[in-house]
C-alpha cells in the first residue's frame, strides 16, 4: 500500500514527507513515496498534493510536468483513491483562482479562490499562524478533531464554495475562512497538517486509515 506525495517543486516536501512517514509507521499504512512520476501517482493507493506560494505559479508548475495532472485525475476521479490537497494543493481543487489573474483550477470541488477580506480592519492579510478550527460537518478524516483544536495557517486567499455542504471545517478570521473541504474521496486542508502538531498528525493518521 503506497501513499504518494506529489513532487512538482511547489510544496514543503521535507516536513510533509516526515509527518506522513511518521504516521504511516504508527498506523501500518505502508510506504510513503515522494515522486513526480505519473505512473506511480496514477496507481497509488493514496495521493497527497502539497502546494506553497501563489495559485498561478503552482498550477503552471504542475501542468508543466507531462502527464502529471492526468495521473491525478486517474487516481482521484477514475480510481476514486483517497486524495488530500494541502494549502495551494487544496485551492487548486476549486473551479478557478483569482490571485494575480483569473486562473483555472481542477474544478473538482466547485468554487472560487478569493482574497481574504476580514471584517475587522485590524486583522492583517496574510492569515498567518495558529487559529482554532470550527468543525462544520463530521467526516472520518476529522475523527478526534474538535472545534477549538489549533491548526497552522499561512495564506492570503481562501476557497469560497459553490456548495456549502463541501465545507467540513472553517476558522474565524474576521469572518469564516474555509479550512477543510471534501466531497467523495477528495479532501483539502487550507492549513498545513504537517506543521499543526497534534491536530495535524491526527488528521494525517485519519487520512491514512480512511477506507472510503
Amino acid at each position: 500500500m503506497t501513499t504518494v506525495i506529489v513532487d512538482y517543486e511547489s510544496g514543503n516536501l521535507h516536513s510533509a514527507e516526515k509527518a506522513f512517514q511518521r504516521m504511516a509507521a504508527e498506523t501500518g499504512a505502508g510506504a510513503v513515496v515522494v515522486t513526480a512520476d505519473p505512473e506511480v501517482v496514477a496507481t497509488a493507493e493514496r495521493v497527497v498534493l502539497p502546494g506553497d506560494g501563489a495559485f498561478p505559479a503552482c498550477r503552471r508548475a504542475l501542468f508543466a510536468r507531462a502527464g502529471l495532472f492526468e495521473a491525478l485525475e486517474e487516481a482521484a476521479l477514475r480510481r476514486a483513491r483517497p486524495f488530500l490537497g494541502i494549502c495551494i494543493g487544496m485551492q487548486m481543487l476549486a473551479s478557478r483562482g483569482m490571485e494575480y489573474a483569473e486562473t483555472p483550477g481542477f474544478d473538482w470541488i466547485p468554487g472560487t479562490v478569493e482574497r481574504i477580506a476580514p471584517a475587522d480592519a485590524a486583522l492583517k492579510v496574510p492569515h498567518m499562524g495558529w487559529n482554532d478550527l470550527v468543525v462544520d460537518r463530521p467526516h472520518p478524516v476529522l475523527e478526534g478533531i474538535a472545534t477549538g483544536d489549533h491548526a497552522y495557517f499561512v495564506h492570503s486567499y481562501q476557497m469560497r464554495l459553490a456548495d456549502p455542504a463541501h465545507r467540513l471545517a472553517h476558522a474565524d478570521y474576521g469572518g469564516p475562512v474555509t479550512a477543510v473541504v471534501g466531497r467523495d474521496t477528495i479532501l483539502g486542508t487550507q492549513f498545513h497538517p504537517e506543521k499543526s502538531q497534534a491536530t495535524g498528525l491526527r488528521l494525517i493518521a485519519n487520512f491514512l486509515r480512511w477506507r472510503p
